[in-house]
């Protein structure tokens, strides 16, 4: 290709952009989103907007380190710099072959972003780029070098510097200028250096040595010592205020043989596996701790099915009420914190509006029990992937040194999701069955966002793949660490990776280095989230044990439920008896508590011998037929009303046992016949010191009717899950991006298209104008002659734009035309019309 037929190198990131096909403007939109947040008009517009600071901070926080030190040695670099130059201070003097094959994917990468533009022998970092990743005294560069020999001898005195030349064997020159020129060529070219440095004293050497690798400052004294003089007088340490000199960046690039970082690191930590189990082994353990999460969850929602914790007026869980959740689950205090917010996040419990406010189920609740265990589990993990509130954080300060509570505000925390997501993804790149070293997947993260790593909220991000790693377990996503097949399905992650011979293990403590790049799990939308966590559950469920509808009853008054129980009998036997132990097996204790409070819901001793003799696979002990009977015989012996309260009995000796009692001293009881008491307490009080003083008594109504007393379940209104807070604006779905790359391209025709000299304003970008005669006038000529204009239009909301478009017909006050920039036939008001003006002959 000759020189006049090459395409002319761009001039600004506005003009590269131009140059892009729209699948490569799409790539960009959809990698920084911001950028179409509003639809920029044209692209000089988008190019402005790449530019900005926060757009292009948070387009570095996504680079992955290499990526990002690829764009930290362009700002070092010279401006523009060509690709060979880049390559030298990437791989350096020794040409690294890892870090040459992989510099040009990551130039793609900033290429892509918009962060770099230019040609391989023109390339530029985008100014605000540059500002933010070029060493200054304020912001030390990662790279650890210092300013180059022009910005540190700026403001020096031309006869110091004409001294520095000549002391470093150099031909005096005129100016200031040449003399930094002549410098410089010094520092850069090797051979010389080599011999300058040659001549050097050995302790001036280690001065150098001391700060090659950055920071590049250095402080002396008035009279500095030999070693630092010799140094001063060549140039090789320039002073940049009183007391304070810097190493040249030309001079250290020399000493560390042109590296621009001590470690270029082109290949991503490899996640290292620290113990292998049989694939079986781990989706069993999986599957058992997804059963025991569906349990936690139920006996939580159990636990406020009448009305849970009162809600904090800032929102929240209250410290007393997260430990007695805590002590009901017996689980600890972070654990508990985590089971409160997965069941809010899941819509299953929420705040019931009301007056005195209290958090309760919701009605989905109620759906969720009716669904089998493995779909409960699945809409449970669904809920959690996108999950942004982070319940680790439960305990901590937010920024106002107020505590952050469960349930409360101040826990969402927007990159969650993207970690957890990532976290999995990389264990879905090992062989099945191993379980990573944790601190190799918090080293691959650290390469994947470096920038989002330790600099961020006390390592935030670190902090949320550790809890990322344990959620799963106690979830059963993953079993002893792995990925468990169900996890794996529920990801849409591909199948796993062969295990190869180094993945073997004799035992689950060897530490197996695995050598591959994960596999790739993409980020799945709704619907597709929807048919994989099906799939998830439909590997679920034979691993989970099946219901069952008998327990054991034995001697001493317990029941031994060998597994998880059906829901009918397990509703009435925890009404009957009081839990005393769980694990593979849960033990139920009958006490004289539990019998009464089974008879108060309404039950007959009559009902619960049958209720036992039909769900027992032993016979029924004569311990439990004896207490049944005894708390029956006794139940509603005594009757409760409303007097303030009173106590009626048939047997006056009862009544008289009553009064005798010290203990019923706060009762105040007196006598009004002589087979009734009346009390100063209410009706419940009443029945509870009745009931601590070993008695049976039964609540009666108006009527004399024994009161039944089942829970009443307490429910919110309709709710919805809370939503997800997004980190940034969402990416743009086909539909969106294609309408945005279509506006940008019609707005950037309007802005570019050639006019007729003195017929378009001089500022780029500004809107003709002309009075409201001349642009009827040159419509309805435009109208005969078939030519296009350019217009200027404002529409019904104030926005302005510039329009290209081609008159059909004027009638009536308005003018139909095919609109070019829409490339579809448009009616637009005239009084609407900015300006008119005529476009070039040779336009296209």
């Amino acid at each position: 290709m000759s020189t006049e037929d090459r395409p002319a190198a761009p001039r600004s990131l506005a003009e590269a952009l131009r140059g892009r096909d729209d699948v490569s403007l799409g790539a960009l939109l959809r990698s920084r989103p911001d950028l179409i947040t509003p639809v920029p008009t044209d692209l000089t517009q988008l190019a402005t907007r790449a530019g900005t600071r926060a757009s292009v901070v948070r387009a570095l926080e996504r680079l992955d380190r290499f990526t990002l030190q690829t764009a930290e040695a362009l700002a070092v670099a010279a401006d523009p710099a060509t690709y060979d130059e880049l390559l030298g201070l990437m791989a350096g003097d020794d040409a690294d072959p890892a870090v040459a094959h992989a510099l040009p994917h990551a130039l793609g990468v900033l290429r892509e972003q918009a962060l770099v533009w230019g040609g391989d022998d023109r390339l530029r970092l985008v100014r605000t780029a540059r500002e933010l990743l070029a060493p200054s005294p304020q912001h030390p560069s990662p790279t650890g070098l210092g300013p180059t020999v022009q910005e540190a001898t700026a403001g020096m005195s031309p006869g110091r510097i004409q001294e520095i030349v000549t002391a470093a064997g150099l031909p005096s020159t005129h100016d200031s200028v040449s003399a930094v020129t002549s410098l410089t060529e010094l520092f850069t070219d090797r051979r010389r250096m080599a011999a300058l440095l040659a001549e050097a004293p050995a302790d001036s050497l280690d001065v150098l040595e001391r700060l090659v690798w950055g920071p590049p400052y250095g402080q002396v004294t008035a009279d500095p010592a030999p070693r630092l003089r010799w140094l001063l007088d060549r140039g090789l340490l320039l002073p940049t205020a009183p007391g304070t000199v810097v190493l040249p960046r030309e001079v250290a690039l020399h000493l560390r043989r042109g590296l621009a970082h001590r470690t270029p690191e082109p290949v991503p930590p490899a996640v290292e596996a620290a113990a292998a189990h049989r694939p079986q082994v781990v989706d069993s353990t999986a599957a058992g701790q997804a059963y025991t999460a569906l349990a936690t969850v139920e006996e939580l929602l159990k636990d406020w099915d009448e009305g849970g914790p009162a809600v904090l007026r800032a929102g929240g869980l209250s410290v007393r009420d997260l430990k007695r959740t805590a002590v009901a689950l017996d689980v600890p205090e972070p654990v508990a914190a985590f089971w409160v917010e997965l069941a809010y996040a899941a819509g299953l419990i929420a705040p019931d509006g009301e007056a005195d406010e209290r958090y309760a189920a919701t009605p989905a609740y109620d759906e969720w029990l009716e669904l089998p265990a493995a779909e409960r589990w699945s809409g449970l993990v669904t809920a959690w992937l996108p999950v942004t509130r982070t319940p680790g954080l439960v305990g901590g300060r937010d920024a106002k040194d107020r505590t952050l509570s469960a349930l409360g505000p101040g826990l969402d925390r927007s990159a969650a999701p993207e970690v957890r997501h990532r976290v999995l993804a990389l264990l879905a790149g090992l062989p099945e069955g191993a379980a990573p070293a944790a601190e190799s997947v918090l080293a691959r993260l650290r390469w994947e966002r470096p920038l989002r790593g330790a600099q961020r909220e006390d390592n935030l991000r670190g902090r949320l793949a550790e809890w990322a790693l344990s959620e799963a377990e106690m979830l059963g996503v993953t079993g002893r660490g792995a990925l468990s097949a169900h996890g794996r399905a529920l990801l849409g992650a591909p199948a796993a990776p062969a295990k190869g011979p180094e993945a073997e293990s004799s035992g689950p403590g060897d530490k197996l280095p695995v050598h591959h790049r994960p596999t790739h799990v993409p980020t799945l939308s709704p619907a597709e989230q929807a048919v994989a966590s099906a799939a998830a559950a439909r590997l679920l469920t034979p691993l989970l044990p099946e219901p069952l509808d008998h327990v054991l009853l034995q001697a001493d008054l317990t029941a031994v439920a060998p597994g998880p129980l059906r829901r009918p009998l397990a509703d009435m036997l925890g009404v009957l008896a009081d839990v005393e132990s769980k694990g593979g097996a849960t033990v139920y204790r009958f006490t004289p508590g539990s019998v009464r409070r089974a008879l108060d819901a309404g039950q007959s001793a009559s009902d619960l011998h049958a209720f036992l003799a039909t769900h027992s696979r032993t016979p029924v002990p004569q311990p439990l037929t004896y207490l049944i009977d005894d708390v029956a015989r006794r139940h509603g012996h005594l009757r409760v009303g409303a007097a303030s309260a009173y106590v009626r009995c048939d047997d006056d000796a009862v009544l008289n046992e009553i009064l005798a009692d010290k203990r019923a001293t706060g009762l105040g009881l007196r006598r009004l016949a002589p087979t009734v008491l009346a009390a100063q307490s209410d009706p419940a009080g009443l029945l509870e010191g009745l009931r601590a003083m070993g008695f049976a008594p039964a609540a009666e109504g108006a009527e004399g009717d024994v009161l039944i007393t089942r829970a009443h379940a307490h429910r919110t209104p309709p709710r919805t899950a809370p939503e997800p807070v997004p980190d940034g604006p969402p990416v743009p779905d086909d539909t969106l991006l294609a309408a945005a790359l279509r506006a940008i391209r019609a707005g950037d025709l309007a802005s570019t298209t050639p006019r007729k000299p003195g017929t378009a304003p001089e500022v780029n970008g500004e809107l003709p104008r002309t009075s409201s005669a001349e642009t009827l006038a040159t419509v309805q000529a435009a109208v005969l002659t078939g030519e296009a204009l350019w217009i200027g239009y404002v529409n019904a909301e104030g926005a302005a734009s510039q329009r290209v478009i081609a008159p059909i017909r004027v009638e009536g006050g308005f003018v139909t035309a095919y609109d070019h920039t829409a490339d579809e036939v448009r009616t637009y008001p005239l009084h609407r019309i900015t300006g008119v003006a005529e476009l070039a002959d040779d336009a296209g």
